[in-house]
Order: C-alpha cells, then structure tokens, then sequence
C-alpha cells in the first residue's frame, strides 16, 4: 500500500526559551546545517550559542505566533489536510526537528499498512541543510525501525512547470495594485562552503558569476543555481523587466561567507539608488514561518523604511492555497498511478 510524507522544518512547541533552547539544539547540532567537526559544533552551539539565542529566538517567534501555534506547523497542518482530501493514499505529516518527528510520522503510515512511502521534502531547491538532511534523516529512520519500507523521493522543484505555474500566479496576485520600483527575491542563505561540498564534480561551483549559467551535472545539487533558475522562470512567466527583479540571499552567521549579495544589505541600498517601493518574495520557503513573517515582512520593512524606503510589501508563501495543493495532489495521484515523479 502507498502513502505519503511531507516533511518541513518544524518548530518549537511555544514561544518561550524553554522550548526554543532544545529546538535549536537539535537544528544547530545537525552536521548539514552547522558542517563543523562534532566537537567543534558543540562548543559553538551549546558553549555560546544557546546561552542567549534562545532568548533572543523565543522573542521573534511570539511576534508570529498564531492562537493556533507555529504558523509553519499550522500552515503545513492545513496544507496536508487539503491535500489528503485529493487522494485515496494516506498523507502525513512530519518535521525534520522538534516534537512532530519523521519516526513518528513513518509509524503512522506504517500502523495504516503503508509499505510504499513517497517522500515529500517541503523545500523547492536542493541545500544540504534543508531538502538532503530531510532525506538523510528519513533514511536512517527507515534502516533504524522501518527496515521493510520502501522510501522514493520526491525530487526539488524549483523548475518544475506546475510549480513556476502556481508560483508565478501568486505572485501575480500579490503584486496587484502594487505600483513597485523593485521586486527582491530573497532567498534563504547558507554557506559558500556548502555549495562547493555539494557540487558532485568537485571543481564546477566557483560562485564567481559565470558557473550557474554554465550547464553542469552539479546543478543538480546547486542551490545558488537552482534559486537563481527560479527567478528566471518566474520572470520569463510573467513577462517580468529583469531590470526590476533581483536576487538576494537572508539569514546568515557572522564570521563566516554565506551567498551573497546579502538581503539587508540591499534593503540599504535600494532606497539610495531611487528603488524606493520594493516588493519581497520568499522563495525558498513554500510556507511563512519565522524566517519570512519576522525576519523579511516585520524586520525587513523597518530595515527599507529606515533607509528611506517608502513601501514595502512582502509577498505571502504558496502556504494552503488550493492552487498549490492541486499542483501537490496532482504529483502524488502521478506517483501512485504511474511512478512517475514530476521533473
């Protein structure tokens, strides 16, 4: 019997530093997100970073909070919903840290006789900290307790049709009555590093501006090329200026190169280059969540206006529109049918 697994980030339970605290443990010590020696990764994360962060987190995460909970958790709560209502397969949910654990969301497929799981990694482009440690995690899950479960992949689709098609309608619909100097891709950020480590040929990944237009085997594991491959898309679909839409990349660690250009850094400088009614679209995420509703929309906006920016709008993430979830729906009834995954 087949079913499904969607999988996002996940989230604390409240809003508070005493569950935020083991949260970040489990995200911060995952060697795809902080790729250090363990040793090394424990002093920095539980020698210094969890002796304020925590705080700091439960702050911004209680400025998004909904009466229902974690907007990423309740958005992908719905999401499923919606979804398992356009199959006959069982559809779960699981997250890659906190208490909605992968394991536990194999078990409940495993209980309704699931033997056959399409594994759904919520991200549209491949990072070693977010779609391959969900499937890397979900793997040694299934040796560790489900031995007998066959796992597929659904692979990233930044570039898929359906995607950029319901992508771009969004967008679109956000933009309306928006009358926009400028419109900002911000996407999540991660190391330099991580892009050369996951660049099968060893050699092809310079991010010296040339190599993401160069066709390559290691694009497919690229993030920085598959981000930049979605704006295009994206562009070509709507019939966008280029010389109106950029690219950006948010949330990074000090001391440490991350992709740039970085994203409040261009909040500064959009103002003074006359860029002074910006829309940002959040790309990377396809459901709000700290990183989008603090970290871009509320911090983002104050960052623009105080460099003399005058309107800002932040773009809403796919979420639970039924647009989406025909496109997701659509996919999965595919697999079921046919084996067929969406390229």
């Amino acid at each position: 019997m087949k079913g499904v697994l969607l999988v996002n980030l996940g989230s604390p339970d409240s809003p508070t530093a005493k569950d935020v605290k083991p949260y970040l443990d489990e995200f911060l010590m995952d060697e795809r997100v902080i790729d250090v020696p363990k040793l090394l990764r424990s002093f920095l994360v539980r020698g210094i970073i969890l002796r304020t962060r925590p705080k700091k987190s439960a702050e911004a995460y209680s400025k998004i909070w909904w009466e229902e909970g974690s907007p990423l958790v309740v958005i992908s709560e719905r999401f499923t919903s919606k979804v398992k209502e356009r199959t006959e397969m069982p559809v779960v949910l699981g997250m890659r840290y906190g208490s909605m654990t992968i394991k536990n969301a194999l078990q409940e497929l495993a209980d309704k006789g699931v033997d056959d799981v399409l594994l759904v990694p919520l991200y549209p482009h491949y990072a070693m900290s977010s779609f391959e440690t969900v499937v890397v995690k979900t793997m040694e899950e299934k040796e560790t307790h489900f031995p007998n479960l066959k796992i597929t992949t659904l692979p990233a689709f930044y570039k898929n049709p359906d995607y950029i098609k319901v992508l771009s309608e969004s967008i679109a619909e956000g933009l309306k009555g928006f009358d926009y100097d400028h419109i900002l891709f911000s996407y999540h950020g991660i190391p330099e590093r991580h892009i050369r480590k996951s660049d099968p040929t060893k050699f092809h990944c310079k991010i010296d501006g040339s190599c993401c237009d160069t066709n390559s085997v290691a694009h497919h594991t690229c993030y920085r090329h598959q981000c930049f491959d979605t704006t295009k898309k994206v562009i070509a679909h709507l019939g966008l200026s280029e010389d109106k839409v950029s690219n950006s990349f948010q949330s990074r660690l000090p001391n440490d190169p991350w992709l740039k250009p970085y994203t409040d850094f261009e909040f500064e400088r959009f103002p003074k280059e006359g860029k002074k009614k910006l829309a940002v679209i959040t790309a990377a995420f396809v459901s709000d969540c700290l990183e989008t509703l603090e970290e871009i929309a509320m911090e983002g906006k104050e960052q623009f206006e105080e460099a003399g920016g005058e309107q800002y709008k932040h773009i809403a993430c796919l979420n639970d529109s039924d647009a989406w979830v025909e496109v997701m729906a659509k996919w999965v009834n595919e697999w079921q049918a046919t084996e067929t995954l969406p390229v």
